[in-house]
């Protein structure tokens, strides 16, 4: 009988004709799984014994196109509703066990068994397009989590860009905290958009809050104050930390080429508001 005659009808037919028996071997090869069966179906809607069923059907078919789909569709679903990795992987070895479990049994019961050679080549084939689902079910859950944590940044990295209107021509931006190159970019998407919204005159930068930059973020920012200007709006910073100037004095960085410089906000503050 031929390997494919094998998947196609033995194992297919026992798995609809056994069904509770099939369900029970998988539970019992994935133990830390098998608890969280109904968890899982009511957190994400997850049917992971419909699913293995569905995976092997793939398998025996040979549908690869299906199966990386289907793997894509399981990273994602994984991934969004946060399931962990482990539980996956031990899920979906009970499901190779299983399957192996099954064809061991169908083969005793045969009365010619089937040749060594053909079942090596039976078992790359099952194990390889199993290993295909893995990676691409891997690959697909890295996709959407990273995905998922630029898009948690970037809202967290607006939120830290608080432009205040203090006036109808007046604005301040305090910046606190770290600067890197990523940060200085929704600095000026952020800036840039606000003074075309709200046709910001005067934007004041207080700088007090942050301690360091390095110089290619010093230059990022730069380019941010001649936006600024561009956008006919005057930049003006405040709190520049003796620190921070002495590391732009020895890069040859000098802000005040594109904004003013003052000492505190306060001070700056009462000046603009008379």
């Amino acid at each position: 009988m031929s390997i494919k005659r094998i998947l196609k009808d033995e194992l297919v037919q026992f798995i609809n004709n056994h069904g509770e028996e099939f369900e029970n071997k998988l539970l019992s090869e994935a133990v830390n799984v098998s608890g969280k069966i109904n968890e899982i179906l009511n957190k994400g809607n997850i049917d992971l014994l419909k699913n293995a069923r569905k995976l092997i059907y793939f398998i025996v078919d040979h549908n690869e196109s299906d199966l990386i789909a289907f793997a894509q569709e399981e990273g994602v679903a994984w991934a969004g509703h946060s399931l962990t990795l482990s539980l996956k992987l031990e899920w979906v070895q009970a499901i190779r066990r299983t399957t192996w479990h099954i064809i061991g049994s169908l083969n005793e019961e045969r009365d010619e068994k089937i040749p060594a050679s053909d079942f090596f080549e039976l078992e790359k084939a099952v194990n390889d397009q199993i290993d295909q689902f893995l990676n691409n079910f891997f690959l697909s859950y890295s996709k959407y989590k990273d995905t998922m944590l630029l898009k948690q940044r970037e809202t967290v990295e607006h939120l830290s860009v608080p432009i205040i209107p203090v006036s109808e021509t007046v604005s301040v931006l305090p910046l606190i905290g770290s600067m890197d190159t990523y940060r200085v970019e929704i600095i000026e998407e952020k800036v840039l958009n606000e003074i075309a919204a709200t046709r910001i005159q005067t934007l004041v930068i207080d700088l007090s809050g942050i301690a360091m930059m390095e110089k290619d973020v010093m230059d990022d920012f730069e380019k941010v104050l001649a936006g600024v200007g561009m956008m006919g709006s005057k930049a003006i910073l405040t709190g520049l930390r003796p620190d921070l100037v002495k590391k732009m004095v020895r890069a040859g960085i000098r802000f005040e080429k594109d904004a003013e410089t003052k000492g505190t906000l306060q001070e700056t503050l009462k000046a603009y508001l008379k």
